[in-house]
């Protein structure tokens, strides 16, 4: 069973799509692909598709979604291509009645989740060892597997809305790390563009900003920097009431003198006269 799930729902047994049309069927496979091979308890399934009010069906409607996902699968196991030499499963194999819950088995199969998740820890520990290189070719890879947000054409209940909130977090903690290793390896003119759309779309978020701010100084946009920070505090006093942070405070000082600080955090090789690093 193939799983992807940042983006478009898309499971395949045997190479053949599993995933209903009816919302709720696509919200039921949605959660038991998120935690395949793991059961997912009736209850947790309940509360994803009613919201802590359930019908006094809702046992007898979630066993009917489950048979309807069973039969999409039986479908997929006649008509797509298996493997070889294993033993032929089931739909009931494939997504298994255990006490208190459903259980979706992968056989083995992969899930872009998984994957993504798999090359974060490994591209984040390539940071941690200074291998930058590396780092920004593996955070690469995984910030490619998205194709939008996760579960984007499934109705999400509180499960799959927190487990939704989590992976963008997540994906924008990748991002912030591959950002920072393009940087490090002196490529700020080949992020303005991209930069300029991510402040845009996240305009509170500090780090993005300095990243931001760096490339342009290293570009040879000293000003231009300064009003990405100008434009940053506005909206910090004016929406929160804060100030940036000391950090960023300390990046602003170091664009107008153009002076070389210690690293600290996000840096990069000195190049074109400009900043060492940010503290």
């Amino acid at each position: 069973m193939d799983i992807a799930l940042l983006g478009a729902l898309d499971v395949r047994e045997s190479g053949v799509s599993i995933a209903p049309t009816a919302p709720k069927p696509r919200q039921v496979l949605a959660l038991l692909a998120l935690r395949a091979d793991q059961v997912v308890p009736v209850p947790t399934l309940t509360e994803e598709l009613w919201a802590g009010t359930p019908p006094r069906s809702a046992r007898t409607t979630l066993q009917t979604y489950v048979l309807q996902l069973r039969e999409l699968i039986a479908t997929a196991l006649r008509s797509g291509v298996g493997p070889e030499g294993g033993a032929a499963r089931s739909a009931k194999d494939v997504l298994a009645t255990l006490p208190g819950g459903y259980l979706l088995a992968t056989g083995g199969g992969g899930s872009d989740i998984r994957e993504f998740e798999r090359l974060r820890e490994q591209g984040c520990r390539a940071m941690d060892e200074g291998n930058f290189t590396a780092a920004a070719g593996i955070l690469r890879r995984a910030l490619d597997l998205w194709s939008g947000p996760p579960f984007a054409d499934v109705p999400t209940g509180a499960h799959l809305g927190m487990e939704a909130r989590r992976l963008e977090e997540s994906r924008l903690c990748a991002l912030d790390q591959r950002i920072e290793a393009d940087l490090r390896l002196g490529r700020h003119r080949e992020l303005l563009a991209e930069l300029t759309v991510l402040t845009s779309r996240h305009p509170s978020h500090e780090n993005l900003h300095a990243q931001f701010m760096l490339a342009l100084h290293r570009s040879g946009r000293r000003g231009e920097a300064l009003l990405v920070y100008q434009r940053l505090r506005t909206l910090l006093v004016r929406d929160l009431g804060l100030e940036p942070s000391a950090r960023l405070r300390r990046l602003q000082q170091a664009v107008l003198t153009a002076t070389t600080e210690p690293h600290d955090g996000l840096a990069v090789p000195a190049s074109d006269g400009g900043l060492a690093g940010v503290p």
